[in-house]
């Protein structure tokens, strides 16, 4: 076993057997049968590159064996920071047949990230495209190597510079080991498959780790709540790392059934409109600020959007009015509520649900054996219709976040429920219903910032004494943060020389304040702490009267 993996009990892993949730088959036990049973069919579609069930199997077969070539080994954690490319998917199945471990990092970030997930993880290998803009990644993992003597393998997606491989050789060349070699590896299915990331609120997010076993079954049930057949299509631009593009259903849930998936690296809404026309999408996932600009843009009646059946909307709560006009410009498309987390337990409005309960609610959990309760300060459940914590355990929910047992102790009621930091009550329906949360996080559009790691960070600059980082509230992008701050005596500050400060310390750019207000000192609690609470209503009115 893993050295800080946090096993399911004894007793639960034999009921989720029992109950056939569990199959005690690897992901690659798993996509072997998918990739027979749909050979010619379309699987992945990037850009002109079209590619069957069959040659994904084959590719990954050859990436797999080059990756093993080159010192690759099974249970080894990968940090891959590639876009929304078909590479990706090729990357992410190699890695099933080899038993080794990615780590679901994205392209926006930068070494304050990487080198945290690479030094926690004990990762042997990074990968990364050789430019993200105008960024170069090859110097930060140049420096991250230098300071963990584990990080061996160095992958590109590009030109190669010295000590890196070629990802695209690496997919092209014949390999040199014989298939037989794969044949060999024994992949245990309580082990994870993926690290996916949490919204944390202490700093850097931490590792999740999602086993065999959990993870194909929490891609089938959501494949089964989404209505996703053998003739549905996928859009996939969201982060394609995340939790709902790659699992939710995502990529493997829609593979589950032989669908097609087209992955898209950017989300201007004119291209991603020609990409629904043009491959008849069926499906649509989200973050409400995404679909806000789609409905909003000018060219929304120019292309034809009658294939879309299901928008699929998660990461933060969607405004009626929002979804009632996407119905408006497609009629008969089910924009579906739902709410899901990294560490498991996924909740979705269902298309037979009532009206009101569509409009009202996160949804419902999707297991039966997903056990729910909602506890007040005291970890006693409240009475229904009262607002408690979400705290939940379940046969793909982790029971514990990778290698750091002290934050574990926090985090996992003594019977092993998952404190989420949701404050939510029961709709009389049985849906739940999002009242806030516990925890110290910003929402942007769908990213969870961590107002510690930012304030922490802030903390550094010589003209800050104290501050604090809040959400306010955002038309597009649901919540934005705003940093208090107080100056230390004879000091000034503008939020263009914050960001710039900020910048030197390496931080993924969505992390950044977008408002700065300077207050002589911060308002206070009962218990004498900083209420940020009170700081948030701040802003807001602020936002409000224009000032």
């Amino acid at each position: 076993m893993l050295n800080g993996f946090v096993p399911f009990p004894p007793e639960f892993a034999a009921r989720y057997r029992a109950k056939g949730y569990w199959q005690d088959k690897s992901l690659a036990q798993e996509f072997a049968v998918v990739y027979q049973r749909f050979a010619d069919r379309i699987a992945i579609v990037d850009g002109d590159r079209r590619l069957t069930y069959t040659e994904l199997d084959r590719i990954t077969t050859n990436l797999a064996l080059n990756l093993l070539e080159i010192g690759l080994k099974p249970l080894d954690r990968v940090v891959p920071t590639l876009p929304n490319v078909h590479e990706f998917v090729l990357l992410y199945f190699a890695l099933q047949k080899l038993g080794a471990i990615p780590i679901a990092a994205l392209v926006s970030h930068r070494y304050a990230e990487i080198s945290q997930f690479v030094s926690l993880s004990g990762a042997t290998t990074c990968v990364y495209p050789e430019t993200s803009g105008d960024f170069s990644f090859s110097p930060i993992i140049d420096r991250i190597a230098a300071e963990n003597t584990a990080l061996q393998i160095r992958i590109v997606l590009g030109t190669p510079k010295a000590g890196e491989h070629s990802l695209r050789e690496l997919i092209d060349r014949p390999a040199r080991l014989p298939a037989s070699r794969l044949a060999e590896i024994h992949i245990d299915p309580t082990d994870p498959c993926i690290f996916q990331l949490s919204g944390g609120t202490t700093g850097i997010p931490k590792l999740i780790p999602r086993t065999n076993n959990d993870y194909a079954y929490n891609s089938k049930v959501a494949a089964s709540v989404c209505e996703v057949n053998a003739d549905s299509v996928l859009l996939l631009v969201l982060p394609i790392a995340h939790n709902l593009p790659l699992a939710c259903p995502g990529i493997q849930g829609f593979m589950f059934h032989g669908a097609k998936v087209v992955v898209h690296a950017n989300t201007r809404p004119a291209e991603m409109f020609a990409l629904i026309q043009k491959h008849r999408v069926t499906h649509l996932k989200v973050v409400p600020a995404l679909l806000i600009r789609l409905i909003n843009d000018p060219s929304v009646a120019d292309y034809d959007l009658s294939s879309l059946k299901l928008i699929q909307s998660g990461g933060q709560r969607m405004q009626p009015e929002v979804r009632a006009k996407t119905r408006a410009l497609i009629p008969g498309v089910f924009v579906q509520e739902n709410f899901g987390m990294s560490e498991g337990t996924l909740m979705f409005v269902r298309a037979t649900d009532p009206e009101d309960v569509k409009l009202e609610t996160c949804g419902r959990p999707v297991c039966e054996d997903d056990e729910v309760k909602l506890l007040d300060e005291d970890d006693r459940q409240v009475p229904p219709g009262e607002v408690g914590e979400f705290t939940v355990r379940g046969p793909y929910t982790l029971r514990g976040y990778f290698g750091v047992p002290e934050y574990n102790a926090r985090q996992f009621t003594t019977d092993g429920f998952y404190r989420s930091g949701d404050l939510m009550r029961q709709h009389p329906s049985g849906n739940y219903v999002v009242e806030g949360r516990k925890k110290d996080l910003i929402n942007r559009g769908g990213e969870k910032i961590s107002a510690e790691e930012v304030e922490n960070l802030i903390l550094m600059h010589p003209a800050v004494q104290n501050v604090a980082c809040v959400p306010m509230p955002d038309a597009n992008m649901g919540e934005k943060m705003c940093a208090f701050v107080i100056l230390r005596a004879g000091q000034s500050l503008q939020l263009k020389v914050l960001v710039d400060f900020l910048l030197t310390k390496e931080i993924a750019k969505f992390k950044l304040p977008e408002r700065l207000e300077v207050l002589a000192d911060f308002p206070v609690s009962s218990f004498g702490k900083v209420s940020k609470k009170a700081l948030g209503e701040l802003v807001a009115d602020h936002i409000k009267n224009g000032l």
